[in-house]
């Protein structure tokens, strides 16, 4: 329940704060007073829209705070999940609006955003305005009242949790699809395309060798003339005489200086390093030998390597690639794309699977809300029914007719509700009922969802409008009732309904002596106070005793 409210700097109000109780809240004034504005001040507590049209003149800022008192433990989860204190129920609810139009909100002390203060107050408090019985055409308000009545809110909700799933699937359903129809489309030029990457079995580092390779054949003449030049000066001397090999050569060096050795031994190390240059040289050779043997004059060859690096450079400009390793993950990624259709249509028939399993419990759910809101339907019809007739409508008749709609996250059916004045040719109520008929219509069932939506708090907005006289007596009754079980505040015009309340509080306007601005004020009436305020409200401007009499008549006193 709302237990107090404050409100500084909003368009009229300058400062004010007010306690409220339990039961029903009678709020009055006349026109203009200021009483739309107030439910304006609560509106940004419940998340409205905020703008710097509410900010007082002179004002820097607007403050609207509003302490609630709920055992709602559901919203302590809500609470929880964005860093707010739950504190035993106690909330605190605070919207500063400055002077730019932009604004803070907070629950107890926490920052929080807009959609927060949405999310709690709908579950804290319910404003019935005048012209709420627009709803009473609204197909999806008139569904969540039966279902309500129904108890089936559970389902409902598992309902929406199955069509979020559902729909969910066939979004990632219909994007597979759309990537499955590209990639058959590319699908011809993309195997083509890896059927020649393939085929040239490409291989890192492999274009440095061939073109190694190809430097080599294109001289291979030159390379073994110069490499048979070397063999020849270390196989044989042209100096006169025998010609001896290199080897020879030093073999006989090295021989002679042994023997001078006999005489001069320090010249004995040259004799080993001699023998090791010897060593050194044969090593030498043998390569030479062996690299000589291996060049080849092929000019087939020299076609091939040629005609495998033409290959490889034309695959790598055709697929813009700097070196053949990314040719090589090129065509990797080439393997995957054609490869990934198949993993896609794995990924379809699964999911078409998970849609199907999910229609398929979507369909029992609606089934089973469709079997209570038609087992449901003829008892929220006699009872509204019943509500209506207790306000001087004998012969009124109400039915909530529940028809077949396409599935949706509401189950698979639809709820009209239809009304006859004389009990006959029920028809659409938003077609049939006059604007007096509607109200009590209305009253009837927000008298009934309050019951059954353990709403703590629910606001009337001149629900009377378009009533006078025991029908709004009835309805005043009505809404006091209400009051027996929830908080309610009845904003009203009608003396019948005000003598109802617990507690009466009335909003004034006065022009400040100071400033000469208008303001508006509430307070709560003392019991003759209230007297005076029925009585006004009974006889206008100028009391009588036969007003105040009536006042009291109603009253009780």
């Amino acid at each position: 329940m709302l237990t107090r409210l404050q409100v500084r700097n909003y368009v009229l109000i300058d400062s004010l704060d007010i306690d409220f109780p339990e039961g029903l809240i009678i709020i009055t004034g006349q026109t203009g007073a200021g009483k739309s504005i107030l439910l304006g001040a609560l509106s940004l507590i419940m998340g409205s829209k905020a703008d710097a049209s509410v900010v007082s003149d002179g004002a820097d800022n607007c403050v609207v705070e509003a302490d609630f008192q709920t055992a709602d433990t559901s919203l302590r989860q809500v609470l929880e999940d964005n860093d707010v204190e739950w504190e035993d129920g106690n909330l605190i609810i605070r919207r500063v609006v400055n002077r730019s139009g932009r604004s803070r909100s907070f629950v107890n002390d926490s920052p929080v955003p807009v959609s927060v203060l949405q999310e709690i107050s709908s579950r804290l408090i319910d404003v019935h305005s005048q012209h709420q019985t627009m709803l009473l055409s609204d197909k999806s308000y008139q569904l969540d009242i039966l279902d309500h009545y129904a108890g089936n809110m559970d389902l409902r909700e598992e309902c929406a949790g199955l069509w979020k799933e559902l729909a969910s699937r066939k979004s990632e359903c219909r994007q597979l699809e759309e990537k499955l129809a590209r990639l058959a489309g590319e699908r011809d030029y993309n195997e083509a395309q890896l059927r020649q990457l393939e085929a040239a079995s490409l291989k890192p580092g492999e274009l440095a060798e061939l073109e190694e390779e190809q430097k080599q054949l294109a001289n291979a003449e030159e390379i073994k003339t110069g490499l048979s030049t070397v063999e020849e000066l270390f196989t044989a001397s042209s100096s006169g005489g025998e010609a001896l090999s290199i080897d020879a050569a030093l073999k006989e060096a090295e021989k002679v200086i042994n023997k001078v050795g006999r005489f001069v031994p320090s010249v004995l190390p040259l004799a080993e390093r001699v023998a090791s240059c010897r060593l050194e040289l044969d090593d030498v050779l043998s390569e030479i030998e062996s690299i000589n043997s291996r060049t080849d004059l092929s000019e087939s060859r020299l076609e091939e390597v040629d005609a495998r690096i033409s290959l490889i450079y034309g695959l790598m400009q055709k697929h813009s690639c700097r070196d053949e390793q990314e040719l090589i993950a090129f065509r990797e990624s080439l393997c995957e794309s054609v490869s990934d259709s198949s993993l896609l249509e794995e990924r379809k028939a699964a999911l078409l699977e998970m849609i199907a399993v999910t229609e398929s419990r979507m369909k029992d759910l609606a089934d089973r809300l469709h079997s209570s809101r038609v087992e449901a339907s003829v008892r929220f019809s006699e009872a509204i029914t019943e509500s209506v007739r207790s306000l001087e409508l004998p012969y009124a008749v109400f039915e909530a007719e529940v028809a077949d709609a396409p599935m949706s996250a509401s189950g698979s059916d639809t709820v009209m509700f239809r009304f006859s004045s004389t009990g006959k040719n029920a028809v659409d109520v938003a077609k049939c009922a006059s604007g007096g008929e509607k109200a009590r219509i209305m009253l009837a069932l927000k008298a009934m969802m309050a019951e059954f939506t353990n709403m703590p708090t629910m606001i009337f907005d001149e629900i009377d409008t378009g009533v006078s006289g025991s029908v709004a007596d009835r309805m005043g009754s009505m809404i006091c009732g209400m009051g027996t079980y929830m908080q309610v505040f009845a904003i009203t015009h009608l003396p019948q309904v005000a003598a109802k309340g617990t507690a009466h509080y009335m909003v004034s306007k006065e022009i400040d002596p100071v400033t000469a601005v208008a303001v508006s004020t509430i307070s709560r009436l003392s019991d003759r106070e209230r007297v005076m305020e029925v009585a006004r409200m009974l006889s206008g401007s100028v009391l009588t005793d036969a007003a105040v009499a009536n006042a009291e008549s109603l009253l009780g006193l």
